[in-house]
């Protein structure tokens, strides 16, 4: 069973920094391109980054572009989401996703995502 948990969330001033990280167990990490989403209140969710198995491929939504990056550790099957000049748009519920795959690609559509971790809360104030 595939098991995905993230953490690192929590309350952060508008331009400030958090990491986020993700923790899976349940699968050949290597295989599995991973994403995160987020969620504001009231909001569908929406993509965020990906990054593929090997980690030699990386897309961003428009809205985080040069300011978070996505990054995974397969020795340690963790992948994290590095956010930087946080905005309070940012404000969401961040959730860790993964999909068992042989190829080097980064979906973006929740619809590809097969495991689902709980989400980690992220507040940006003004």
């Amino acid at each position: 069973q595939v098991q995905l948990v993230e953490s690192g969330g929590g309350l952060v001033q508008a331009g400030g920094s958090l990491r986020l990280s993700c923790a899976a167990s349940g699968t050949t990490f290597s295989l599995t391109t991973m994403g995160w989403f987020r969620q504001a209140p009231g909001k569908e969710r929406e993509f965020v980054a990906a990054i593929s198995g090997s980690g030699g491929t990386t897309s961003y939504a428009d809205s985080v572009k040069d300011r978070f990056t996505i990054s995974r550790d397969n020795a340690k099957n963790m992948v994290y989401l590095e956010m930087n000049s946080l905005k309070p748009e940012d404000t969401a519920v961040y959730y860790c996703a993964g999909q068992r795959t042989l190829y080097e690609y980064t979906p973006s559509r929740e619809i590809e995502y097969q495991y689902w971790g709980q989400g980690t809360q992220v507040t940006v104030s003004s």
